[in-house]
């Protein structure tokens, strides 16, 4: 349930969207959910199907196939789908965000003509390739470098825990790189889109991780990579300010997948405590069971207002960076929270991998590290506040 405030408040083609959305991931995406976690595969037929409702083109205008919505519509759908499977939101937040939205912002018409049709269908996938071992949270320190060797850029270096990066499907990585140094010594970052299966191009083995099975992630190695020189994005030295911009808007996305697994959460727990019984009656007659479920559902009201707000700013052409962090910090604590919660309500039961609150019990840990970590957010937020430590 999505509640609302007048500064928050969503139209009916928004409220319409997310019930569809939520119908599609009950009716489609939850009973596959356990087989894919389990098998660690992306279901490419579920993403097309993603692609055929229209919701990789949800942000963009129809010129470029888009579906003509804004940036909360996108939040919706991804915090719909993750109330039942955080890979799959994940992987249209991704392709979105990161996949898309860099070459609909920054690319040329050619760049644009070239992509997009099959990006924003959902046919293909884009990828982001920015962090390396060394530069996570620290982008500046990048040590891919990209040199124009006359009309190409010959890439060299490795980026890791990419998404969306080794599918059957995906068309392209953009990659951030050091295409120069500036007299103080300080990198040039430029963004370079890299096709598929290019020569040098690796994509590593995927993963093996905690949580996000069904997420598609994996390491990047780039030896002598050439691509033409029409392939950078934007502009030349751009690309820190460019990637900036993608991760702030990111986060909002993210809190709302984050808001969507405390949800999903909240929803098992209210379910098996009206339906288990316990000496006669339903453990959810026990005041501590009750107190605790109350707590997930006020969790699940604050990170939902706090993404919402962040997205209506984003989308007025307000300041937003310290509300995008407020709100990942948010949503990303109170699925955390809401998981041991539901976790500890199930018992026994928790602690299977079928069920689905030991699966976000799994997954939620990296919502308070991916699109950065806690830290960086209370350092973004303490800024804001006017601390420089």
């Amino acid at each position: 349930m999505i509640h609302e405030t007048s500064s928050t408040a969503l139209t009916d083609r928004q409220r319409k969207l997310s019930q569809t959305v939520r119908e599609f991931a009950d009716e489609v995406v939850a009973p596959a959910a356990y087989q894919y976690d389990t098998e660690r595969r992306l279901p490419i037929e579920i993403i097309h199907q993603m692609g055929e409702m229209g919701l990789f083109g949800l942000p963009f205008p129809t010129e470029v196939g888009g579906q003509g919505e804004d940036y909360v519509s996108l939040c919706l759908a991804v915090e719909a789908l993750a109330r039942v499977d955080q890979s799959i939101a994940v992987t249209l937040e991704a392709g979105v965000g990161l996949g898309i939205m860099p070459i609909f912002r920054h690319g040329t018409d050619a760049q644009r003509e070239e992509w997009l049709p099959d990006l924003v269908s959902g046919r293909t996938l884009g990828a982001f390739g920015l962090t390396e071992a060394g530069a996570g949270s620290d982008a500046g320190a990048t040590r891919t470098t990209a040199r124009l060797d006359g009309d190409e850029w010959v890439i060299d270096g490795s980026k890791q825990f990419i998404t969306n990066s080794g599918t059957p499907i995906t068309s392209l990585i953009t990659i951030t790189a050091v295409t120069d140094r500036y007299e103080d010594g300080s990198p040039e970052l430029s963004t370079i889109l890299v096709p598929s299966g290019t020569p040098g191009l690796t994509v590593g083995e995927s993963y093996d991780k905690v949580g996000w099975h069904t997420s598609d992630t994996h390491p990047l190695t780039l030896e002598g990579v050439r691509v033409p020189r029409t392939n950078l994005l934007g502009e030349r030295g751009r690309g820190y300010a460019n990637f900036l911009r993608a991760l702030d808007e990111g986060r909002i996305a993210f809190a709302a997948l984050a808001t969507g697994a405390a949800q999903g959460c909240l929803e098992e727990a209210v379910r098996y405590a009206k339906e288990r019984e316990v000496f006669g009656h339903s453990i959810g007659r026990h005041q501590h069971v009750a107190f605790t479920i109350a707590r997930m559902q006020a969790r699940v009201q604050a990170a939902r207002l706090c993404w919402l707000d962040a997205a209506q700013k984003m989308i007025h052409g307000k300041p937003f960076k310290a509300e995008a962090s407020v709100a990942k910090l948010t949503s990303g604590e109170a699925a955390m929270a809401n998981a041991r919660d539901a976790s500890q309500i199930f018992g026994g039961y928790g602690f299977l991998n079928e069920n689905p609150v030991a699966r976000h019990y799994r997954d939620a840990k990296v919502l308070e590290v991916g699109e950065g970590t806690t830290e960086v957010q209370l350092m973004i937020i303490a800024r804001d506040l006017g601390f420089t430590a």
